[in-house]
């Protein structure tokens, strides 16, 4: 098997105080988290939480299908938030991997003029990612196995689906 990165719920908890933290200290003061589904809602929830943000939307955003597997760009699954629930609003966009870039860049444009400010963070970023991250907790260029979906879905009777 290649080498991996593993990312532990400790680390991810850690992770996400740390770039609350950065968060803060940088000034940058959002109005809304916006995650990107599926990966980007324990991300975006855990900062909601340590910035004290209560306003939260989601996107639900299919690129990959596996393992280097994936659409050749990235789709908006409905429901897509309304524009004018952005409007003049600072919104942090979270999502767990900038990749290829492609899905962030997609919900930054998508945020475009319509809001005040927009930032991005991720727990990982690839170095050949098309956009950079405002912030990340650790750049990598391998496969990272993330606590919530490293296991695959359940099966009926206990067992798991590799």
């Amino acid at each position: 098997m290649a080498e991996r990165e593993i990312l532990t719920y400790d680390d991810f908890g850690r992770a996400t105080r740390e770039l609350a933290q950065e968060i803060c200290d940088s000034g940058f003061a959002p109005d809304i988290v916006l995650s990107i589904a599926r990966g980007g809602f324990f991300l975006g929830a855990g900062l909601g939480y340590a910035l004290g943000v209560k306003n939260a939307f989601m996107m639900s955003v299919e690129f990959y299908t596996g393992i280097d597997e994936r659409l050749p760009m990235p789709v908006m699954l409905p429901p897509v938030p309304n524009k004018v629930d952005l409007s003049g609003a600072v919104v942090l966009i979270a999502d767990d991997v900038a990749d290829s870039g492609h899905t962030l860049k997609m919900v930054t444009d998508f945020c475009g003029e319509s809001v005040r400010e927009v930032r991005s963070v991720v727990l990982f970023e690839k170095p050949r990612s098309v956009i950079v991250p405002d912030y990340s907790w650790k750049k990598t260029d391998l496969w990272i196995d993330f606590p919530w979906s490293y296991e695959g879905p359940v099966t009926k009777n206990g067992g798991m689906n590799h």
